[in-house]
């Protein structure tokens, strides 16, 4: 499945299915570091931290993510990333 992701430096992932949020975060990543952007934030919501945790895998995994971490403002319902330059 293609997603149509808009660039910006936030990402509500609430609109996707579970199964879809690895490759969505990788797609997005990758699109934000074309664009530009140097941190994004992904919201994912607190629920019992299974997308939490999908999230802050991809972005583990991720090439282009020189690091992460929760937006404490959010109370575990977001991460921050920093993409390498």
């Amino acid at each position: 499945m293609v997603h149509h992701i808009p660039v910006e430096d936030s990402l509500d992932l609430h609109a996707f299915a579970p199964r879809d949020i690895t490759s969505v975060v990788d797609e997005y990543v990758t699109a934000a570091h074309a664009a530009g952007l140097r941190e994004v934030r992904l919201i994912h919501g607190r629920g019992k931290g299974v997308q939490r945790g999908i999230v802050q895998q991809a972005l583990d995994r991720h090439p282009l993510v020189e690091e992460f971490w929760d937006a404490t403002e959010t109370h575990l319902g977001a991460t921050v990333a920093r993409l390498r330059t």
